[in-house]
């Protein structure tokens, strides 16, 4: 289609958690979404906004229903902590909603959907789902659901969070779940809007990932993921050494790292799907 998408992309991170990344040499979660829908949607505009930041508003003259439609990054913020960073993303989920203009994020936008349309999430018992959450694997709703076309039934996909969605709300519905994570895909509809959110994380490159593992390496060896910084800091070496060669069979062994994690067209499908199934028949319709 020859018309142009324009996107709001919202930065889950607060200004410490940004800067934290930015110290490790890893991208905001903004400028990762970004970077996705560019590739997928030649020539679309994009704003971005930091909604956990006090005084955060769009860009002046614009309206939530200006847009085609509006994609969250994750985030290191936790929705049970009640804090006004947390509430203020809460609330601009809400307005987004009513706005109408259809939404779709990762991790910490999974978990803002749903405390949003009055779920609950809690830290997960099992520990941190941290690199890979292995064998995602879509549930019957997921399987006939427009986000999963020309996926697999059971794949792979970039992870990292503590926190889980315990409580889905009347209007959600689960798309995916691991055995680790009981929610990693969720459908939530609310006010006439409707959102699609992932616990896992398309947007993510191995090279980011290893900027991810970078910046967490001490919180990794302090929850016994790593044995040491030395350790940590081999396995970041090895990411990095694969991003540079991905088709080098040592380390897709190691790492026991396929096609549904390097394969972009792959790891991009229900962001692609969003964009298809969702977001351009929203704006035909206004139209």
């Amino acid at each position: 289609m020859s018309e142009k998408l324009h996107f709001l992309v919202v930065d889950g991170y607060a200004k410490a958690g940004r800067e934290d990344l930015e110290a490790g040499g890893a991208s905001s979660g903004g400028a990762l979404y970004e970077r996705m829908l560019r590739e997928i949607a030649p020539g679309c505009a994009v704003d971005v906004i930091h909604p956990a930041d006090p005084g955060a508003e769009l860009p002046r003259g614009a309206a939530l229903a200006d847009y085609d439609g509006v994609a969250w990054s994750g985030s290191s913020l936790t929705i049970y902590a009640g804090t006004p960073d947390v509430e203020a993303q809460i609330a601009f989920a809400r307005a987004v909603f009513a706005s109408g203009t259809p939404q779709f994020g990762s991790c910490w936008a999974a978990q803002v959907a749903v405390a949003a349309a009055g779920g609950d999430c809690a830290k997960n018992p099992r520990g941190r789902e941290m690199f890979i959450a292995r064998k995602i694997r879509l549930t019957k709703e997921g399987r006939g659901h427009p986000m999963y076309i020309g996926k697999k039934s059971v794949f792979d996909g970039w992870i990292s969070h503590d926190d889980e969605i315990t409580h889905l709300p009347p209007n959600a519905v689960l798309l995916a779940t691991n055995d680790f994570t009981r929610v990693q895909a969720v459908a939530v509809t609310l006010d006439g809007g409707a959102f699609w959110a992932l616990q896992y994380h398309p947007e993510y490159s191995v090279h980011e990932m290893a900027r991810l593992v970078h910046c967490r390496k001490a919180k990794l060896v302090e929850l016994g993921l790593m044995p040491d910084m030395e350790t940590a800091a081999r396995f970041v070496d090895d990411l990095e050494a694969l991003h540079d060669d991905p088709d080098n069979s040592v380390l897709r062994f190691r790492f026991a790292i396929d096609e549904d994690i390097l394969d972009t067209d792959i790891r991009h499908a229900e962001v692609r799907n969003w964009i298809e199934r969702l977001v351009w028949p929203a704006k035909l319709r206004r139209a």
